[in-house]
């Protein structure tokens, strides 16, 4: 094999690129997961986190056969079928939802205090979030893989690439997370993000199918007003405006 092959590169950086962008509502997930810890597991849980996300997408992908069979049907209700594929991203779908649910009634009511500090909560509390990371890695994964293995059969160049790209998200998943933690409203976005690609996972798992090039930039452009409202607020403050 050819390492500087035009056909090979021009492979790897486009899987590398999509599996960042597939890898957004992973990042997203595992920030504000790995924020309910005390600061010192924080960064600790993200590295494990994303190692367990690289570790599924290379054994999915090496168990291409078992893939193949992923997407035939297991049983139908009326004229519609589901697969084993179909099953895993809508209950996924339903555990992010609630997952999220669950975390934006948490900021609504809490009273500001942080979590975790008790030894013993802190330890339970850290096998819980990585547990929590990992069902939500299976998920998140197996949709990535399907997609990578649409776009080339070159398997140590999908590995590749899903090395890059967990790389590239280990290094941004920290400024990102002390970003999301640090301004609520970013952490509330982020949160609804999270509620829309479960109903999306859960779309998918009954075969309604929605582009997610639409889903994206959607998130994109909500992204760019939050950004834009936080300039605002600044610059409120700074000059004490009313």
């Amino acid at each position: 094999m050819n390492l500087l092959d035009p056909e090979l590169i021009v492979a790897f950086l486009t899987l590398a690129a999509l599996e960042i962008v597939l890898g957004i509502d992973n990042i997203i997930f595992l920030s504000i997961m790995a924020a309910k810890l005390p600061a010192h597991q924080q960064a600790r849980a993200r590295t494990i986190g994303l190692a367990g996300a690289m570790g599924t997408r290379i054994l999915l992908l090496v168990s291409l056969a078992w893939i193949a069979k992923l997407t035939n049907d297991l049983f139908a209700i009326g004229d519609m079928g589901f697969s084993g594929r179909d099953l895993i991203l809508f209950f996924g779908g339903v555990f992010l939802v609630w997952k999220a649910g669950k975390e934006i009634r948490e900021m609504l009511t809490s009273d500001g205090h942080s979590v975790g500090h008790a030894p013993g909560a802190a330890a339970v509390g850290f096998m819980s979030v990585i547990v929590q990371i990992m069902i939500l890695d299976i998920v998140f994964s197996l949709d990535s893989v399907i997609t990578a293995v649409g776009m080339t059969t070159n398997l140590p160049v999908m590995i590749a690439a899903i090395v890059a790209a967990v790389i590239a998200m280990m290094f941004f998943s920290g400024p990102l997370s002390r970003f999301v933690d640090a301004n609520p409203t970013v952490k509330m976005l982020a949160l609804a993000f999270l509620v829309l690609i479960g109903i999306v996972l859960m779309a998918e798992g009954v075969e309604v199918h929605f582009s997610k090039a639409y889903v994206y930039t959607a998130m994109g452009f909500s992204v760019a007003v939050e950004l834009l409202n936080l300039r605002l607020r600044k610059h409120l403050l700074r000059y004490g405006a009313h």
